[in-house]
């Protein structure tokens, strides 16, 4: 909108609501990183802007149907499935993906019949080693009355008051220094009052951690320092566990649900380097075994292919769960290209996000990706480049964005919010949330997100 004069962006949403992850995938304790939504409140302000929120595009609306309204669509779509660990007893009762828990605690609609069932026993056991993982964790550990002044949502409350967690163990399959967590995350477990660390094995480190990498450095300072505090019986702790690739999970044979989890036990691979961030490892013939009464995976997100892509020219890389792209989000295909080149541009379309590169990187991180590719189209749009139709004959663009679409959206029995409807939205959660002493409550229904619009 900066760059380009008199561009007008519709910027399509399948929920009611705005922010996506910044709403439902930041934990409630991290009101701090939610501070982006300021930008996204200047940019929306705007009469360039429209926000369409309650449209499912691919399915209340075809990508076909718009191609004729738009000079370019930008795929931001983010990552809407769970990587799996492909293991027996992965589906018992009691086994849950990080993306679902914090989507649940967070008043995700999709996830509100979740049931994490917190009260069936004291030992939880995280798969993966990400800073979700350490949300997961933060959120299993806490004190409700601490989580109480936070935005989480009231359901997910009392089952944690309910919760009889004690212990948590997060477990990866390399070392402490290939872990993906960030110092921060690390550092705000550590200070959880009354929740103790069990002490790591410090051969896992170089004998002078001062001459690591700067990261590694404060990750390792952090880790081997711990807790002033010793995990005792009755006392909440956590702990990490290393070199460990999950193998099975076992169901108690009364009740059916997760009673355990076996790891394979794993090594450095001979000829790698156990401090290096890409260190390799390689599987023992030893076993471990964790007692669990639920348990988390944490080992990553895939992005799917909206309905409608491939009638676009757009390919999807299934196994990468990515939209094939050039470094800048330009979407290409191999049978596009100019002259004799395969490979090229399929004119008009972009991506950007985890659509784009795949689920890695923080808000930060994303942010400056999607300028990449806002700053790509911009360049495309002032060097003349082909766009989504042509400049003449029938498929010409009409120019009409959402204008050209609505009447079709509305005959089709869907109701779309606008941001004036979302504001709407917004300031009854944030009325219904200082009734109860916090910021806001979430609408965890989108029928009663809805509900507010009818007064």
């Amino acid at each position: 909108m900066k760059k380009v004069e008199d561009v007008v962006v519709d910027m399509y949403e399948q929920l009611p609501v705005p922010y996506g992850l910044v709403r439902f995938g930041v934990a409630p304790d991290h009101p701090e990183v939610k501070n982006c939504e300021a930008t996204f409140e200047e940019v929306a302000a705007s009469p360039r802007f429209n926000y369409v929120g309650n449209v499912r595009v691919g399915r209340d609306l075809e990508l076909s149907e718009m191609k004729a309204h738009y000079d370019a669509i930008l795929f931001s779509y983010g990552a809407s499935e769970d990587r799996r660990l492909g293991i027996p007893g992965e589906d018992l009762p009691g086994v849950f993906s990080a993306r679902e828990f914090v989507g649940w605690y967070n008043g995700l609609p999709e996830f509100q019949s979740l049931n994490p069932e917190l009260q069936a026993g004291d030992q939880a056991v995280v798969v993966g080693q990400g800073n979700v993982a350490l949300d997961v964790a933060r959120i299993l550990l806490t004190s409700v009355d601490t989580l109480r002044k936070t935005d989480i949502s009231s359901q997910a409350l009392e089952t944690l008051s309910q919760s009889r967690v004690r212990s948590v163990k997060i477990v990866g399959r390399r070392g402490p220094m290939q872990a993906a967590f960030t110092v921060k995350e690390a550092r705000e477990l550590m200070h959880i009052p009354d929740v103790a660390f069990e002490p790591i094995d410090q051969s896992m480190y170089p004998a002078e951690i001062k001459k690591l990498p700067r990261v590694q450095k404060r990750i390792a300072e952090v880790l081997v320092k711990g807790t002033a505090n010793v995990p005792e019986e009755g006392s909440k702790s956590w702990a990490l566990a290393f070199l460990k690739s999950p193998k099975s999970m076992k169901a108690d044979s009364v009740t059916g649900r997760l009673a355990s989890l076996t790891f394979t036990n794993q090594v450095f691979a001979p000829d790698t380097d156990a401090y290096s961030k890409s260190a390799s490892v390689v599987p023992t013939e030893e076993t471990t075994v964790y007692p669990a009464s639920v348990a988390f995976r944490s080992v990553g997100y895939k992005s799917t292919a909206l309905p409608g892509l491939s009638g676009l020219g757009v390919p999807f890389d299934n196994k990468l769960g990515i939209i094939p792209n050039d470094p800048f989000g330009r979407i290409i295909t191999a049978s596009s290209g100019p002259g004799d080149l395969a490979a090229g541009h399929v004119p008009g379309l972009y991506c950007a996000g985890w659509v784009k590169r795949g689920p890695t990187g923080v808000i930060a991180s994303t942010m400056q990706d999607a300028f990449t590719s806002a700053d790509v189209i911009a360049e495309d749009w002032n060097s003349g480049v082909p766009f989504l139709n042509s400049e003449q004959g029938e498929n010409r663009s009409t120019g009409l964005g959402w204008e050209g679409l609505k009447a079709k959206v509305l005959g089709r029995g869907v109701r779309p919010v606008s941001w004036a409807d979302w504001k709407a939205i917004d300031q009854a959660e944030r009325a219904k949330g200082q009734e109860g002493g916090k910021e806001r409550e979430k609408f965890t229904r989108i029928e009663d997100m809805m509900s507010v619009l009818d007064g």
